[in-house]
């Protein structure tokens, strides 16, 4: 699996123009899934993200969690986080998981993220979906799963 994790003061997601989920300060993760991907994918990435110190504490060092702040969670699904754009002009998604085994360990990584606490906001699998927020910072990370 693979997580952008972009820190955020607000965010929202619109599904035909109906606002779907919306957070305040938090995090916007863009997730994505390929062929390997099991439990232990969504486990790990669930806690190393809800753990990430990435918000300043009272010195304006980044030194607090999502979960130290009370911060809130946006999670988009994205394949294309598994576009591979080194030949030609059009990526190729073939390392992207299909939906029968990415949708599962998304809701999973979702529910595991649930668990530590944390309100966690969701698009829509596989659909069009517009997303609006603020990257405060700008902070923006890429996390995975596999080395």
């Amino acid at each position: 699996m693979k997580v952008v994790v972009q820190r955020s003061k607000k965010a929202q997601v619109a599904v035909n123009g109906e606002i779907v989920g919306r957070i305040e300060r938090g995090l916007v993760l863009l997730v994505g899934v390929t062929h390997e991907d099991t439990e232990q994918d969504t486990k790990f990435l669930a806690e190393k993200i809800a753990g990430l110190r990435i918000f300043e504490d009272e010195e304006g060092k980044m030194n607090l969690s999502v979960l130290e702040t009370g911060g809130q969670i946006l999670s988009i699904s994205q394949f294309t986080l598994y576009g591979d754009c080194r030949k030609g002009r059009r990526p190729n998604f073939m390392a992207a998981a299909k939906p029968d085994l990415a949708e599962p360990l998304y809701e999973k990584f979702n529910m595991l993220l649930r668990e530590q606490g944390l309100v966690v906001e969701t698009g829509k699998f596989g659909a069009m979906m517009d997303v609006s927020f603020t990257n405060w910072g700008p902070v923006t990370l890429i996390v995975e799963s596999k080395a």
